[in-house]
């Protein structure tokens, strides 16, 4: 067996794994903040988008998946609680969520768009 086969077959390995990584990690429960940003808002939208999601949430009576997440500041990481949604849970809360101000109401266009 030569190298370049060798390499050839880590390559495909390689892309492999990423496949598999990718697949479990979209499986997983985010944060309302994590789902939107994902989808190509900015963390500001994000914010302000995830706010009204949680009332939509909570009117449907969804409940995420309770967790902490450490944030960092000053190189001190400070544990903080988060809600975790699942991207099904997600879509639902979107289907309901009904924005004011004219950045998020076409925000929320987008984000349907992706989901869809």
């Amino acid at each position: 067996m030569t190298k370049a086969i060798r390499r050839e077959r880590r390559a495909t390995r390689r892309t492999a794994r990423a496949v598999l990584r990718d697949r479990a990690r979209a499986n997983r429960p985010h944060s309302l903040a994590s789902h939107i940003v994902a989808r190509g808002e900015t963390a500001e939208t994000a914010k302000g988008i995830a706010n009204g999601l949680r009332t939509a949430a909570k009117r449907l009576g969804l409940v995420g998946k309770a967790g902490r997440t450490r944030r960092t500041v000053d190189g001190r990481g400070r544990l903080r609680r988060v809600v975790r949604y699942t991207t099904s849970q997600f879509a639902a809360a979107l289907a309901i969520y009904r924005p004011r101000k004219a950045a998020y109401i076409a925000a929320r266009a987008r984000l349907l768009e992706v989901a869809a």
